[in-house]
């Protein structure tokens, strides 16, 4: 007997009573949805920063020698800055807390043995969750009845092969349910999930700067000890020499009214308007500099599964044995079209042809297990048993054709997934006596090919950052050779190197070092080694990129200079990256590149005309003091220059 369609009848989960005690225990799934940094942090981010400060010192030294009107205007300059770069981030935060909002699914859940949805929040440990395919599983868990369930954890591991659960095996939060239909019971909630401890080191957000602006840092530095030299000489020309103290004020104020806030300004706005252009291109700037980042990536690492594809396939080919094309290609669009079960398969013929409708006797649904689906046909026009599966679970049914085996072998080559069909005209049923799936004699009907469905632009993307001389790097879960194959399917060039997990593993510290800079494919990598493979690039000098979408990507996300994620990718994987994807389209990222080199060229300009002016006038002053003529400028008269000097246009590129 079956309750709305799935095993486990008898179940009635846990009472709304033990559900309140088993919560006020600690045994809840409270866990705050993370999406990326609060309203505090980004304020202190950008009114707190360390050159804030030294501004902040600066414009407090103005006060203390009377220039007031300067004082005001770097204190405004500043807040301006930070203003621009509050409000940037911010919408950034709204727009991933509206994503986020939107895929947050409700859970089925069986309490006092009736079915109700809640939001996974109010889960418990010990709660008796109702899963479906299409479901995600939001806490770990066992399969608690007789049901079965296909998972895949993709996103956790980064293996695209779908994994089978039964009684009393566990499934993983974050992975979801393929096909079957099974009850489960929580067994680890909240922050003791198998996600969330994945993602608890990741979790705390990371400002990475860009090389431009550690440069602007290290350039006001350099002013802010110049300041500090003059002005402790203009201290000993008042008590030595004996400088009238309206002079030394005057002195002390051209000084520190050298350090322009207004450069710090027009940086904020070339990063805030590429963040819009962007913006308008479907590229989601979080951190204000991601722009001016992308621009000095030397490296582009991408995770497979769910970011370079869209963890879809696509009908390809078809190859037929003793039949011409178009009757094969028939009976499979009518062997999709009829099947009750799908599978990602099954959706890709039905998506490339929509077969005609016929009468089913019999069928047994695609299983991991058994790497095939079949259909029985009660039917005149294509009566019998049609069967569509792996080779080496279906070859021991019919007579392997040499050139049919030769074709099928040159589609895996080139990274396709590939099928067999076949058929018994004569039968009309899928199972034996026992009730369990047989397959009769076969007859080898042709050979199907799958591509995988590769995110759109992806292929103009990857050449564009192969153009500028940027190396491209693949670090998936999946087979090294599979990830080799799709690999090239999505245009790298040259000879691709693959390496294994496993074989990374056994390495010395300097042999992964060597192998993480030379190879361009990884597979079968697990998260942490994802991680370890991005660090060993930056300790080789490496600006590095990382574009991710599940939760086994969010340390390697966070330890890359700049991470990119996918729209649809997990809450964790959004909020520790700089740029998000908007519709998982990689169509900004090309026009993102080039925003940033005209920014870094813009602001380089900038900097030029700037350093020429602080240090001519340093040199002025210092001349002019060694001939005691005077002192030269006033205070108005230094802001006018700065002011004129930083807003020369920069040169074309």
């Amino acid at each position: 007997m079956t309750m709305n369609g799935l095993p486990g009848a008898g179940v009635t989960g846990l009472t709304n009573a033990e559900v309140l005690i088993r919560r006020q225990r600690g045994e809840g799934n409270d866990i705050r949805l993370t999406t990326s940094r609060t309203y505090t942090d980004i304020l202190k981010t950008n009114v707190f920063n360390p050159v804030n400060v030294v501004l902040y010192a600066i414009g407090a030294g103005m006060v203390l020698v009377g220039d007031l009107r300067s004082a005001i205007t770097t204190v405004m300059l500043v807040a301006f800055n930070a203003i621009v770069g509050i409000i940037q981030e911010v919408l950034a935060k709204r727009k991933l807390d509206q994503i986020a909002l939107l895929a947050r699914a409700k859970i089925t859940v069986r309490r006092d043995g009736q079915d109700q949805q809640v939001d996974p929040a109010e889960l418990v440990r010990g709660d008796v969750l109702v899963i479906r395919a299409g479901d995600q599983i939001p806490v770990d868990s066992v399969v608690a009845d007789d049901g079965k369930l296909e998972v895949d954890e993709s996103a956790l591991t980064g293996e695209s092969d779908l994994v089978d659960k039964t009684q009393g095996e566990q499934v993983l939060s974050g992975s979801f349910c393929v096909t079957g239909a099974a009850l489960v019971e929580a067994t680890r909630v909240g922050e003791q999930s198998f996600a969330n401890q994945l993602t608890q080191n990741a979790r705390q957000f990371k400002l990475e700067q860009t090389p431009l602006q550690r440069d602007v840092n290290r350039l006001l530095r350099i002013l802010l000890l110049i300041v500090v030299f003059y002005g402790f000489l203009a201290v000993l020309a008042l008590f030595v020499l004996g400088l009238p103290f309206d002079l030394w004020l005057q002195i002390l104020a051209v000084i520190t009214g050298s350090v322009s806030a207004g450069l710090l300004v027009f940086i904020t706005l070339n990063y805030s308007w590429g963040a819009v252009r962007i913006g308008q291109q479907g590229g989601l700037v979080q951190q204000i500099n991601a722009v001016e980042a992308l621009s000095n990536v030397t490296v582009l690492c991408t995770d497979k599964t769910g970011t370079l594809t869209a963890n879809k396939i696509r009908y390809a080919d078809a190859y037929p044995i003793d039949m011409d094309k178009t009757t094969l290609e028939q009976q499979l669009a009518d062997f999709a079209g009829n099947a009750s079960a799908t599978n990602k398969t099954t959706e890709a013929i039905v998506e490339w042809r929509v077969g005609d409708n016929r009468r089913v006797s019999d069928e047994v649904a695609f299983s991991s297990a058994r790497k095939w689906s079949g259909l029985a046909f009660d039917d005149p026009a294509i009566k019998g048993v049609y069967v569509l599966g792996a080779l080496e679970m279906l070859q021991d049914r019919f007579t392997v054709d040499a050139p049919a085996l030769a074709q099928l072998q040159v589609w895996s080559d080139a990274g396709l997934r590939v099928l067999v069909f076949a058929h018994n005209p004569d039968v009309t049923t899928l199972h034996g006596a026992d009730g369990e799936p047989a397959l009769p004699a076969l007859t080898w009907l042709g050979v199907v090919s799958f591509s995988d469905e590769l995110r759109p632009h992806l292929q103009e993307t990857l050449q564009a950052f192969t153009e500028q001389g940027i190396k491209l790097k693949v670090i998936s879960g999946d087979n090294p050779q599979t990830v080799a194959a799709l690999a090239r399917q999505a245009g790298l060039p040259g000879e691709l190197r693959a390496i294994s997990g496993p074989e990374l593993a056994a390495m010395s510290e300097g042999e992964f070092a060597q192998t993480a800079a030379d190879a361009t494919v990884f597979g079968r990598i697990s998260p942490q080694q994802k991680e370890q493979l991005v660090d060993a690039l930056r300790r080789q000098g490496e600006y590095v990129a990382m574009i991710g979408d599940g939760v086994n990507d969010v340390l390697s996300l966070k330890k890359a200079n700049m991470g990119i994620a996918m729209e649809s990718g997990s809450t964790a994987t959004r909020a520790v990256a700089g740029m998000v994807l908007l519709g998982d389209s990689f169509e900004a990222m090309p026009k993102a590149l080039r925003e940033g080199q005209r920014i870094v060229a813009s602001i380089q300009s900038i900097l030029k005309v700037y350093m020429v002016t602080v240090f001519a006038l340093v040199l002025l002053i210092s001349g002019i003091a060694v001939l005691q003529l005077g002192f030269p400028f006033t205070a108005p008269q230094n802001t006018i220059l700065s002011f004129f000097a930083a807003r020369r246009p920069p040169s074309s590129r």
